[in-house]
């Protein structure tokens, strides 16, 4: 592989002698005599492009120390390793450094010399190359190479690019050069993984089991329980019209009618969103099956060893079922089940009072269950701010849901057909019963019997895979991506996770990850929504903050529609006044999160953002009149002004 990638013979003696005797002269002129380990101050003896550290072996590794004075500096898009022991290339000066972990595309190394971004567009100008960005990058993936290095006779120093690439194209196509990525799971996360992978022609075996193809998002979480939330809201409106003259009701006629209209549109969605988008994919397979990692870069199933070049992790996480005395001789429910109920229960008591058991609290209790909310806390949604939760609290009491907080509980056991839990609230006994109990105390990574371990993969204490901001595990061929990390259990950051680990598992432009503007949604009724800090997060990080709290009746559009329940709340920096958190409880407050997070990426200011013109009597000016508030009281402004 990479046959043309030479230097001349003269060029490499050259180097090598300067680089031996009087330091790195050829390869980086403006460095002579300046060059050093930043360190132990030793100096480099010369200087070479390198691709993937993680290619290299322990043993290799040992050599890139302090003590023979490595060390590396990032130049466009260009690794730089100064070194002193040359024995780490090989006689023809360019080629692949020693050691390779097993099953690791060879790393290409070269001699480069110092240049910047406007010399290397002189230099394809004058050789007839494009010089868009994206067209140097796009040489760089193809060829494997951690840069497009000119040398001081121009071009690539590693030969003639065109005929590389040509070369290489032609490997792929022969099959001499086999990238291969093994997908262990089937949801969002995979999904997102084998597209990229199959953007950049590189085989694809997906392995699932468990789940339908889809994974937790269509099959039994965001699709199904966003349908029937969005269905009860519809009956709840009906009989609690917000208008007068008019007068409206509705019953609940049929329940089993809804959930098969729910089941179709789970049917319909997968297919269209996922199997459709694999049918016909080149150089992919599915199979059903559970892996087991037999090493770093095969896996095992139904008797078969799938070996490849890559693994993708994303196995994705299960609800976490608590040890209570008594729980596992009930009949319990998981979200996975609850969405699929044959009949509408008459009572319901949900174990949690995090965002999935908010959520389907409220979906029942105004599909028509009695509902009462056992949470352990003394809060529910015990990780935000008390102005928050309360509010929510309130408004889930009025519709008629019980909500104990501060529990421990003892036992469950069933009595008389119903569903019995012994608990402690406030230092007293109380018992509370209904015919069925769903669980949604959180989730845990399914990580069980994979050999993750067994292989050098490290677990942390709560059974998630541990990665990097590369989202590398500590195996190199090994990545992981989506809920089965444990972190920011979300469908678009899995697909983003995935995606990234793609990328970065086969470019040698690694890419961390970046979740520092994270919009968020509870989609209860009213939503709550949040993205950046909010102000105990943002006094931790030492930030001289300001909060602006807008009620939501004094925003136009909520009191036309005559629904003020909520608020948005803004966090601004009090030094450049710029915004650096918001969280909003509000009827689809979640359509107004992205101008936030927008606002918040980019550093505009809440001055800026109150001179933008927002259509009056939308749902947005809200976030106009909040940032207002900051420096005025909105209860002095007449309509649109400012």
């Amino acid at each position: 592989m990479f046959s043309s990638f030479k230097i001349k013979k003269e060029e490499s003696s050259s180097c090598l002698t300067k680089t031996q005797n009087e330091g790195p002269d050829c390869c980086t002129p403006q460095a002579k005599g300046k060059v050093e380990c930043p360190k132990c101050k030793q100096k480099a003896k010369g200087v070479l492009g390198k691709t993937l550290e993680h290619l290299l072996t322990d043993e290799a590794k040992a050599k890139f120390t302090c003590f023979d004075g490595f060390y590396f500096c990032k130049s466009f898009f260009c690794e730089v390793v100064y070194f002193r022991d040359e024995t780490l290339l090989t006689q023809e000066g360019v080629s692949v450094v020693v050691g390779h972990k097993e099953g690791a595309t060879p790393a290409t190394v070269c001699y480069c010399f110092e240049w910047t971004k406007e010399k290397m567009k002189v230099e394809l100008q004058e050789t007839g190359q494009s010089t868009a960005t994206e067209d140097i990058k796009h040489k760089m993936d193809t060829l494997g190479c951690s840069c497009e290095i000119l040398n001081p006779s121009g071009g690539c120093c590693l030969g003639d690019v065109d005929k590389a690439l040509k070369d290489l194209k032609e490997e792929l196509k022969q099959g001499k050069t086999k990238k291969h990525l093994i997908i262990v799971g089937g949801g969002s996360a995979a999904f997102s993984a084998a597209i990229e992978a199959n953007s950049m022609n590189v085989q694809v075996t997906m392995i699932n089991e468990g789940l339908p193809i889809g994974g937790t998002c269509v099959n039994i979480g965001c699709v199904p329980s966003k349908n029937l939330i969005r269905a009860a809201e519809s009956l709840y409106k009906a009989n609690n019209n917000a208008f007068d003259g008019i007068d409206t009701s509705a019953t609940m006629t049929n329940f089993q009618a809804l959930i098969e209209a729910k089941r179709n549109l789970v049917l319909d969605l997968r297919e269209q969103k996922y199997i459709n988008i694999i049918k016909d994919m080149p150089n992919f397979e599915l199979i059903e099956g559970r892996a087991k990692l037999h090493t770093a870069t095969s896996v095992k199933v139904l008797d078969r060893i799938i070996e490849g070049s890559h693994i993708l992790v994303c196995t994705g996480a299960r609800p976490l079922v608590p040890d209570i005395e008594g729980l596992s001789d009930v009949d319990y429910l998981t979200n996975e089940e609850a969405f699929d109920l044959d009949e509408l229960p008459k009572s319901i008591i949900l174990l949690g009072g995090g965002y999935i058991a908010l959520e389907i609290a409220q979906m029942f209790s105004r599909l028509g269950s009695k509902v009462t909310i056992l949470q352990r806390s003394e809060r529910i949604l015990s990780s935000e701010e008390e102005d928050l939760t309360s509010e929510l609290e309130k408004y889930f009491k009025e519709e008629g849901m019980t909500i104990i907080t501060g529990n421990a509980v003892k036992s469950i056991n069933e009595v008389n057909g119903l569903v019995s839990i012994k608990t402690v609230v406030n230092g007293k006994e109380l018992e509370v019963n209904a015919q069925k109990i769903i669980i949604a105390t959180g989730r845990t990574a399914n990580t069980d019997n994979m050999n993750l371990e067994k292989v050098g993969v490290k677990l942390k204490s709560n059974g998630a895979v541990q990665v990097d901001e590369y989202l590398q595990t500590a195996v190199p061929t090994i990545y992981a991506a989506g809920d089965v990390i444990g972190e920011r259990m979300f469908v678009y950051t899995a697909a983003y996770e995935a995606k990234l680990a793609i990328s970065n598992a086969f470019t040698p432009l690694k890419k961390e990850a970046d979740f520092s503007v994270l919009p968020w949604v509870i989609f209860t009724d009213p939503q709550v929504a949040g993205v950046g800090m909010d102000e105990v997060q943002a006094k931790l990080a030492g930030i001289d903050y300001e909060v602006a709290v807008l009620p939501m009746s004094y925003v136009p559009r909520a009191i036309a529609a005559n629904d003020t329940r909520g608020f948005i709340k803004l966090l601004r920096n009090k030094a450049d006044d710029k915004l650096i958190g918001a969280r909003i409880l509000a009827p689809e407050g979640s359509e107004l999160l992205m101008e936030i997070a927008v606002a918040i990426k980019f550093g505009i200011t809440t001055n800026q953002l109150k001179d933008m013109l927002h259509p009056y009597l939308t749902l947005s000016e809200g976030i106009k009149l909040a940032a207002i508030t900051f420096s005025k009281d909105v209860k002095e402004l007449s309509c649109c002004a400012t």
